[in-house]
């Protein structure tokens, strides 16, 4: 549609001014918004908003649509910058494994978890691949993904890496919404270099990354610097060779265990540091003294999921840090792309107030995936990405009414990608 315009809302919200890249620390805690409000787009970007009371005349027309958003709020849509929504097959079996007992070490040992998926992806036809993660990204925007980042690292050799890449590469041309994309061959060792840790990392660092950095095919590097994965060393060299390449680190760091990676991460100029369940208070101490630091990222819904603690919010908050959230979508975590749970999850979880939470999925995601000059909030000139509420009698019923489907509208460049009542 050529014009959109949504009049009456009960409130616009994430209203930041133009160049806020992110919020941090207590700011969070601040979301503007416009009460009975206005918005108009013009071809997929919104070009003037304010109250009702201020509604110019906006000239009729066969290119104009009206939505009365009445007892609607109306945000900026989700972006999701962490996931692994590429992969051949769901992994229920281990689902069953952890109920029984068993931890995600113990699984991994005896040929689960990554390893497991990297098995069926190899075997998997790119077509096939394709096909399934265009379904699942379908869903992920009638939940409410604006944008979203995806992985490798289910592959663990050149071609299936690169497979992975391509598939992310074709999602991005053919769906409407923005996506972003990380090499992480670093993700577990494959069986092949299982007894040369260093050649693999070579393969990472001298092929991997010169190929898809010449062919475009990923914006980011990532390493699963964990305990019985990659160690710290092995971590910055993959770092190193991303920079040298334009491609900064994404890291999935302090999932399970404390052993140096946010001080890398931060001397490498890292752009986010990911999982953070398990943190020191050095850990935290080198993330406060980063004078432009990673931005925290974290996943409740992997948390629960595997029954892990939580990511520390209110000791990263308390520190002026800002903090991004993310789905972690993948077949053995996290099998959930849901951005509305996890909304839930960091104010019941987390004890993130509904304003901290919705800047963290929305205006600090999209800078952890470097898309905020164009996603993250309702602002003048941004796209006009957003999400229409069922009526609803304010934005904390949003998470305190968990599980239940709160959304009417999605809209992603002015177009719906999911039309409810007030569309109608």
């Amino acid at each position: 549609m050529s014009r959109l315009l949504i009049t009456h809302a009960k409130a616009l919200l994430g209203t930041h001014t133009a160049g806020t890249d992110l919020v941090r620390g207590s700011r969070m805690a601040q979301l503007p918004l416009i009460e009975n409000g206005w918005l108009l787009a013009e071809k997929g970007r919104i070009t003037a908003l304010g109250p009702m009371d201020d509604m110019p005349e906006v000239p009729e027309g066969p290119d104009l649509t009206v939505i009365d958003a009445s007892g609607r709020l109306v945000l900026p849509g989700w972006c999701d910058p962490h996931t692994h929504t590429v992969f051949a097959a769901p992994r229920e079996e281990e689902f069953v494994d952890k109920i029984k007992g068993l931890s995600y070490q113990d699984i991994a040992a005896k040929g689960g978890g990554i390893v497991n998926s990297a098995r069926k992806l190899r075997a998997m036809h790119e077509d096939d691949l394709y096909e399934l993660a265009h379904h699942r990204l379908v869903e992920m925007m009638r939940l409410g993904t604006v944008a979203v980042e995806i992985k490798s690292g289910y592959g663990l050799t050149t071609e299936s890496e690169l497979k992975m890449l391509r598939v992310a590469r074709r999602l991005k041309e053919n769906l409407p919404l923005q996506v972003r994309t990380t090499l992480l061959a670093a993700h577990a060792l494959p069986p092949e270099f299982a007894n040369d840790r260093a050649g693999y990392i070579r393969l990472i660092t001298d092929t991997l990354i010169p190929q898809v950095a010449a062919e475009g095919l990923a914006d980011f590097v990532d390493v699963f610097c964990e305990t019985n994965y990659f160690t710290v060393a092995e971590m910055e060299a993959v770092l190193a060779a991303g920079n040298a390449h334009g491609l900064p680190g994404k890291v999935h760091v302090n999932q399970f265990t404390s052993i140096g990676a946010i001080e890398a991460a931060v001397k490498h100029r890292a752009l986010s540091v990911d999982h953070l369940e398990v943190m020191e208070p050095s850990d935290l101490q080198a993330l406060a003294h980063a004078t432009s630091g990673p931005i925290p990222t974290l996943l409740p819904s992997c948390s629960f999921f595997l029954r892990i603690p939580y990511g520390p919010a209110r000791q990263l908050i308390d520190r002026d840090l800002p903090i991004a959230l993310a789905t972690d979508f993948n077949p053995g975590t996290t099998p959930s792309g849901n951005m509305n749970l996890v909304l839930s999850l960091a104010c019941i979880q987390l004890r993130m107030l509904p304003e901290e939470a919705v800047n963290a999925m929305t205006l600090n995601s999209a800078a952890a995936m470097r898309v905020h000059d164009e996603l993250g909030s309702l602002t003048v000139g941004k796209r006009a990405s957003l999400l229409i509420t069922k009526p609803v009698p304010s934005l904390a019923f949003l998470p305190y009414a968990f599980g239940n489907d709160h959304l009417d509208t999605v809209l992603i460049d002015g177009t719906p990608v999911r039309s409810g009542t007030a569309f109608a």
